[in-house]
């Protein structure tokens, strides 16, 4: 059984603070300073560029990519890291509309993260007449996929109510009319179990400085099922992806397998900080931290639901249809999530009226969550957010 008084001693939380806000950025694990410190310093600094090789920089992507791909059922040399959620979600993208030249419609859900649906749009309007990028309630995507459909491109769990996706039935239904599947993992990895080679995914890619703790603009990893890795062509052929960057040939030659997905220098700094972060799953059993997070989803709903009765429930009732979040909604929850904050508990709002409650286990506590609750509560029946500087709204919510 995993010992989450031993991974919750692993974080440097703040004093005084109980933090539901994970699944937004993950707070620091204790390992990180010490861990970027020394590759600034040790590296860095005293190996200069010869870092790349003495430090094994230039392998740091696909070491720390084996180690996220355990936590996402991914084989090993299947998984790279490096550049943002939005370029990874182009590669992907770009690779499979290729490999279904007959056909231009990518499919996804207007409960999607807005970014992928952006980056999707931004990819039909570049390749021209006939590329469209089709959305329908979440609910509704397996019904509406057929033969005509290149790409379904989904996140697994909702950014705004944790609804999470059934993946290998959506999966099973795509494949069967010949379309290609793109899953966000941002809010999966991490966070529940996840196995992207029992499910036969095509292409998975994800953040990591939410569950997975790498801080804030940490990289992102893309997954190519081992089946599709050599037949890819990546449509952003950055040096690294080259067969052999350091022959600096004119002509782009895609490297072998996953290697390919690499665009850019690897941000070496946040790759350490990864790294460091990731010690904190050696002993961690997904299966235990998906029960335990239901524990604690459902002590807040059943805790929020009995003693506010103006908060209405935004997430599945069953928590089996659920990721590690819990939203709530309320026409004022910006200030209400702000009021919250000012007692020293965090969530997040996403508009137009989403509170939003990531369930970590790594590092929460029933009773952690039993007072966030009781404090959501008395802010509610006393009203404490309906103050002027609860409703100026900053540039991050």
């Amino acid at each position: 059984m995993t010992d989450f008084t031993a991974t919750r001693a692993m974080f440097d939380l703040p004093e005084g603070v109980i933090y539901l806000d994970g699944n937004s950025l993950g707070p620091l694990p204790r390992a990180v300073p010490a861990r970027v410190a020394r590759t600034m310093t040790d590296e860095w600094g005293k190996m200069v560029i010869t870092g790349w090789n003495r430090a094994g920089w230039m392998d740091l992507p696909a070491r720390v990519g084996d180690r996220v791909g355990r936590l996402i059922g991914a084989t090993a040399g299947s998984v790279i890291m490096g550049d943002t959620l939005s370029i990874k979600v182009y590669q992907a993208l770009a690779s499979a509309l290729e490999m279904r030249p007959d056909r231009r419609v990518i499919l996804s859900d207007t409960g999607n993260f807005p970014t992928d649906l952006y980056m999707a749009d931004g990819l039909c309007r570049t390749l021209g007449p006939g590329y469209r990028l089709k959305t329908v309630a979440p609910e509704a995507v397996e019904d509406v996929i057929d033969d005509s459909i290149a790409v379904v491109m989904v996140t697994e769990v909702d950014y705004r109510t944790g609804r999470k996706h059934d993946m290998a039935r959506l999966i099973a239904r795509a494949h069967e009319h010949g379309a290609l599947v793109v899953w966000d993992l941002a809010h999966s990895a991490g966070a529940i179990p996840v196995d992207v080679t029992t499910a036969d995914t095509d292409f998975a890619v994800g953040c990591s400085y939410k569950y997975l703790n790498s801080g804030p603009g940490g990289p992102a990893f893309i997954y190519v099922a081992p089946r599709l890795a050599d037949k890819v062509r990546p449509a952003l052929s950055g040096w690294l992806g080259h067969e052999a960057p350091f022959a600096f040939d004119l002509d782009y030659r895609p490297g072998p397998g996953i290697e390919r997905m690499r665009v850019g220098t690897p941000p070496i700094l946040q790759l350490a900080a990864l790294d460091a972060a990731l010690d904190v799953w050696d002993g961690v059993d997904m299966h235990d931290l998906r029960r335990r997070s239901l524990e604690l989803q459902q002590i807040f709903i059943d805790r929020v639901t009995a003693g506010c009765s103006e908060l209405t429930l935004a997430s599945p009732v069953n928590g089996a249809a659920r990721g590690s979040q819990v939203s709530f909604r309320h026409q004022e929850g910006y200030a209400i999530i702000q009021a919250l904050i000012a007692e020293g508990v965090i969530g997040d709002f996403r508009a137009p009226d989403i509170l939003r409650f990531g369930f970590t286990p790594l590092y929460l506590t029933p009773d952690d969550v039993a007072k966030a609750a009781d404090s959501l509560c008395a802010i509610m029946q006393n009203r404490r957010w309906d103050r002027a500087e609860f409703k100026t709204r900053s540039k991050v919510t």
